[in-house]
């Protein structure tokens, strides 16, 4: 594949080691050449860093098997997965979870990424229901436009919400990108 196809969370073969692509941006300066800004994270010593690639260099994609697995519990070093099918039990460092593991709940079925037959981190649901525990009280006169207030949710998780949600309601919320969606009905 070539650099124009990199998208957000797409893992790369990068100087001989694994590497997420955490954020890209393709840049076009004037009447120079194309090229890609792509912010990486190496999956294996867990620095990220930042590359510029020529919009035709080659670049080679790992391949990542996906398996739907159960999240069992954490025990404090790892967290424990069980793979829906074969009741596989796998184990994830924190470190190869980063920020998902704020969003692991019991019972929670997800995709788990695997190379080479080793887990190398998890795939989040695009939406997840959580209660908010702490936030500011409404004020008055306050609309959907203005700006949005801070709220912890249960798991210690903090977002921006629109003035008008409350303590103790649950709401919506993408965790790729800890995002308020809507409030849940």
């Amino acid at each position: 594949m070539n650099a124009n196809d990199l998208r957000k969370g797409l893992v790369i073969l990068f100087d001989g080691d694994l590497c997420k692509v955490m954020e890209f941006r393709h840049h076009t300066p004037g009447n120079l050449r194309a090229m890609v800004q792509a912010k990486l994270r190496n999956m294996r010593t867990k620095n990220q860093f930042e590359h510029r690639f020529r919009s035709n260099d080659e670049i080679e994609q790992a391949f990542i098997d996906h398996h739907e697995m159960e999240y069992l519990y954490s025990d404090g070093a790892a967290h424990h997965f069980m793979n829906t099918e074969s009741y596989e039990q796998v184990e994830i460092s924190e470190e190869d979870l980063g920020d998902s593991a704020a969003w692991l709940a019991a019972g929670l079925k997800l995709q788990v990424q695997f190379y080479d037959s080793r887990p190398i981190g998890v795939e989040l649901p695009k939406s997840v229901r959580a209660k908010i525990t702490e936030t500011q009280p409404m004020m008055k006169g306050a609309t959907a436009s203005a700006s949005y207030k801070p709220a912890v949710l249960e798991n210690g998780v903090t977002v921006l919400v629109p003035p008008f949600v409350n303590e103790g309601e649950t709401i919506v919320v993408d965790p790729s990108e800890n995002k308020y969606i809507e409030r849940a009905k």
